[in-house]
């Protein structure tokens, strides 16, 4: 009831003959109005007043009014908050050492020797950071991203559980599984080139292992040019790659698995044995004929020596040849050839008539 009849007397104080809103004002010559008690106002009748006798509205009773609800809810940046709870200037200082620590630790940036630091600035690429210690503007201004270029990464593409069909040059099909391994190569295109990385290039290498499948025969897929396949799908990977600017290197390609469907693979593992059998027999005769080819190579050489040795002196080299090759044919033969003059028995079965003869007996 107070602030009500504090506000209803407040227009006569302000619209009063003898008072002004500040307070009594006395004309030039007459005695001042004597002061009266202070009328409750709005904000109660404790309000002390900026004048003596003045209930009205002052700096100083809207200064109370500020305090007193300063004090109610928790205390201001100026003062004390009371007990048990910090002052303004502690928060002050609190919030402005948490801005500082993290205006420093999204300053100073250490990128290690196997890392790559790509800042942007408002979202937008600006620059690349090297191994080291840079500095940038602070977060969320510019941001920094640290991207790994050394690690080499891989993609398994058809496992033992999942197969991939390909088709060969000859129409036939291959159950095929292979790994793909890879490396960032530059940080920038492989951030912002490609929306997914990994996708992109299992995608890369799929076709390409595909197309370079559709040049081969089954055999040579399933057999000793799988070395060849490699390369030929990672070079065809890396120039993919790289028209769509990827930033990405491409290792190599090693192929895990090549084999028929599971319906036939029983028939194609026999005609796979039945070649190597073939394969085995063709080296085994170009053995035997490398061997053959040795032998006669030298015994070309050892004649031509002989002819060297017949030129100088023919007759005696005739006559040594002649008793090497009669040595060599009657080495094995049981009888005895003696020359003798004509008239006489050329041959006497000398063998017999030793083997008829009785032995001698020793004298006594």
């Amino acid at each position: 009831m107070s602030i009500l009849s504090g506000l209803g007397s407040l227009p006569s104080r302000l619209f009063s003959d003898n008072k002004g809103p500040w307070g009594p004002k006395s004309d030039g010559g007459g005695d001042a109005e004597p002061p009266r008690e202070p009328s409750p106002g709005p904000w109660g009748s404790d309000r002390p007043a900026s004048r003596p006798g003045e209930g009205g509205f002052s700096g100083a009773n809207l200064e109370a009014f500020f305090e007193r609800n300063r004090r109610r809810f928790g205390g201001g940046f100026d003062g004390d908050g009371g007990p048990g709870r910090p002052s303004g200037s502690k928060i002050l200082w609190i919030v402005l050492t948490v801005l500082a620590l993290g205006m420093l630790l999204t300053t100073v940036h250490r990128i290690g020797p196997e890392e790559r630091g790509v800042v942007t600035l408002f979202g937008r690429y600006n620059s690349t950071l090297e191994p080291g210690i840079s500095f940038t503007l602070p977060a969320p201004i510019a941001r920094v991203q640290k991207v790994n270029v050394a690690q080499i990464r891989d993609i398994e593409l058809g496992s033992a559980s999942e197969e991939t069909m390909m088709l060969t040059g000859d129409q036939n099909i291959i159950d095929i599984a292979y790994q793909v391994r890879w490396s960032i190569r530059d940080p920038e295109q492989y951030l912002f080139e490609l929306r997914t990385p990994e996708d992109t290039i299992r995608q890369v290498a799929e076709s390409s292992m595909r197309q370079i499948v559709a040049q081969v025969t089954l055999l040579d897929a399933i057999g000793n040019r799988r070395g060849e396949i490699e390369n030929r799908v990672a070079e065809e990977m890396q120039d993919t790659l790289n028209r769509y600017r990827s930033g990405v290197s491409v290792r190599g390609v090693a192929i895990k698995k090549a084999d028929p469907p599971d319906a036939v693979n029983d028939a194609f593992k026999d005609v796979t044995a039945a070649q190597q059998d073939a394969e085995s027999a063709r080296n085994n005769a170009n053995a035997y004929a490398l061997q053959l080819r040795q032998i006669a190579e030298g015994e070309a050489t050892a004649f031509d020596k002989v002819y060297v040795q017949y030129k100088l002196s023919p007759e005696v080299t005739r006559r040594r040849l002649y008793y090497e090759t009669m040595e060599r044919v009657l080495r094995g033969v049981d009888k005895t050839i003696i020359e003798t003059p004509s008239g006489v028995t050329p041959y006497l079965p000398l063998p017999q008539i030793q083997r008829s003869t009785p032995e001698r007996q020793p004298a006594q």
